[in-house]
């Protein structure tokens, strides 16, 4: 499948009134919101991953993602089916793509990247231990829990950042390699979301780094796919930029 870059802008008030007409805003989830919204506009899963960038205090964001079609044919499909409402958060007059061909990337090619993550794992095994106030804490097999939370309750003591990167290194196997030295944790907070009715607490992390591709065709399936879960909903895009210096990054 070939790969394209995508850039859309979208009103941000308007985003929020389509998600009120549609029970999505109490509370407002923003990832879900976007899931519904590009999904009922270009198709299931056509736009993914994605990430919204916007700048503080702005009214208006760009939504950068990863398709298997261009602009154009993204532009006449939604153009078939978009309602008044929608037309108002998504400016398709303004949407535009690139190509990604994998052909384009090449063994040994270093690339800096921005990437937002929901770094959890899910549990082969029920997990328990002792939290930091002294309290007993248990998950049951299968839960999705912090990846950091479950390298402590297993006595680890790597500190967040080195869970985080260890994380995405995994993940970045067999396609590239991650430079530790110019990679670094740049921000992360804890977001609850909201995934078939119910509410999830959870990690959301901000990387800045650098990686080596070490499969050109691994890396561009991987570009497609998107990193870790969530990836449907706002989490996993690599937005690639120039490699990045040292621990300056």
């Amino acid at each position: 499948m070939s790969l394209h870059l995508i850039e859309l802008p979208l009103s941000l008030q308007a985003l929020h009134r389509w998600a009120g007409t549609r029970a999505l805003a109490t509370p407002f989830d923003e990832g879900l919101a976007l899931h519904h919204l590009l999904g009922e506009a270009f198709g299931p899963a056509a736009l993914q991953p994605f990430r919204l960038m916007v700048a503080p205090r702005a009214q208006t964001g760009t939504l950068y993602a990863y398709a298997g079609a261009t602009a154009e044919d993204l532009r006449r499909q939604a153009l078939s089916v978009l309602t008044p409402a929608q037309a108002e958060v998504i400016d398709l007059e303004r949407l535009r793509s690139l190509p990604r061909p994998a052909e384009g990337w090449t063994e040994g090619q270093r690339l800096g990247f921005d990437l937002r993550l929901r770094p959890v794992v899910r549990l082969a095994s029920t997990l328990a231990g002792t939290g930091k106030n002294g309290e007993d804490i248990s998950f049951r097999k299968g839960a999705e829990i912090d990846a950091f939370l479950a390298a402590a309750l297993r006595g680890e003591t790597a500190s967040r950042e080195d869970v985080y990167l260890g994380w995405l290194a995994e993940r970045l196997a067999p396609a590239a390699m991650l430079d530790l030295t110019a990679t670094r944790l740049a921000s992360f907070r804890r977001t609850r979301i909201q995934r078939n009715g119910k509410r999830l607490e959870g990690p959301d992390a901000l990387v800045h780094g650098t990686l080596t591709i070490t499969d050109p065709t691994a890396f561009a399936e991987l570009l497609g796919h998107g990193i870790g879960r969530h990836r449907s909903y706002g989490y996993g895009m690599l937005l690639l930029r120039p490699p990045q210096r040292g621990q300056s990054c």
